[in-house]
């Protein structure tokens, strides 16, 4: 058998045969090469691979960064001025913009205040002799057993009003409409008794109109002159409704006229120009209330439809003349406002049971 000693090996058979014949060298080691050696001893004595180990091997290559793209070369600038070539413009500068001086906090501004709605600054005198006669309250007067009355209807009608407009009732807790069942029970009467009482407020004033469209009264009652009221503007768009108000010389009373009359009241008032104009008469001013003499409930529609806008309604009931199923069939038909009273007129007191009144009267 062939020895394994002496099978050649391949890339290293040239090696073997040469380190054989020849003899013995110093190996790079400076170790001699023995005549036992292996084939792998040999080879580590001549290619010396303790160095090869000992030696450092090579750092790791970081990722190469990529190089800025090379700037445009800028063309060089001629030597002389040409006349067919115009510069070329220069942008300007790029400025920062700065930062903007902050002014110091001021305090919020309070809205301005909107001034009411004014209306005519014309005055017409009231004659108090007038009022005297037909048994109103007198202006300046003494104080009677009719204005204490009134006082305290007034009162109660103010403090509902300062109830409504806390829940949000709008400019409809400022209206009053006054009523009644049938014609003859003192509506007219109490209306213009209630708009002088109000106007005697230090806080408050009052527009008293006259909605009674078939028989307008309130403007012969205190002696005024005619003109545009209420129908006209509600026909008219173009018609102010503050032009219409007629200002009187007693302080804090406004008068609005009926205006000219119609057969469709009813449908006017039912428009939606209706919530326009008595916002108007109302803008504002959340001190002025606006008093409706309206017809007879039982006698004519308007009343019905005027009940829609306002926050209160008072219905006359005249004592020994009023029944009291019309007296119900009247609320029924001015059911579309909430709150519903009824003032008792005309009724007689026994002398003994008065009060109102003969207190001031007293000297003892």
């Amino acid at each position: 058998m062939t020895e394994h000693s002496k099978i050649p090996l391949s890339g290293h058979d040239d090696a073997a045969h040469e380190a054989e014949n020849q003899p013995q060298k110093q190996a790079p080691t400076g170790r001699t090469r023995g005549p036992g050696e292996s084939l792998i001893e040999r080879a580590a004595g001549r290619f010396d691979f303790n160095a090869i180990i000992a030696r450092p091997g090579p750092l790791p290559v970081e990722p190469a960064r990529q190089a800025p793209a090379p700037a445009a070369p800028i063309a060089a600038a001629p030597a002389g001025p040409t006349a067919s070539a115009a510069p070329a413009p220069v942008p300007p500068p790029f400025a920062a913009p700065l930062a903007a001086e902050q002014e110091p906090a001021s305090p919020l501004a309070e809205p301005p205040f909107a001034a009411p709605i004014a209306f005519s600054d014309d005055h017409h005198p009231i004659d108090r002799e007038h009022l005297r006669e037909q048994g109103l309250i007198v202006p300046e007067g003494t104080v009677t057993a009719l204005l204490e009355e009134f006082r305290i209807v007034k009162r109660q009608l103010l403090v509902q009003a300062a109830d409504l407009r806390r829940q949000g009732a709008g400019a409809a807790s400022q209206r009053i409409l006054i009523s009644s069942p049938h014609p003859g029970e003192g509506k007219t009467y109490c209306a213009l008794n209630l708009a002088l009482s109000i106007a005697a407020e230090k806080e408050s004033e009052v527009l008293l109109v006259d909605a009674d469209f078939a028989k307008p009264s309130i403007l012969s009652a205190l002696g005024l002159p005619g003109g545009p009221g209420l129908m006209d503007a509600l026909m008219d768009e173009t018609i102010d409704p503050a032009a219409c108000v007629l200002g009187t010389d007693i302080p804090g009373l406004w008068i609005m006229p009926a205006g000219d009359a119609t057969i469709n009241d009813s449908e006017y008032l039912a428009s939606s120009r209706t919530a326009d104009v008595l916002e108007r008469l109302t803008e504002n001013a959340p001190r002025r209330m606006v008093i409706f003499d309206s017809p007879p409930a039982l006698a004519a529609s308007p009343a019905a439809e005027l009940a829609k806008y306002v926050g209160q309604t008072v219905v006359i009931v005249r004592a020994d003349r009023t029944g009291q199923g019309a007296l119900e069939d009247a609320i029924s038909l001015l059911g579309a406002c909430p709150n519903v009273q009824l003032l008792l007129n005309d009724a007689q007191f026994s002398p003994s049971g008065r009060r109102f009144g003969s207190y001031y009267g007293y000297k003892g």
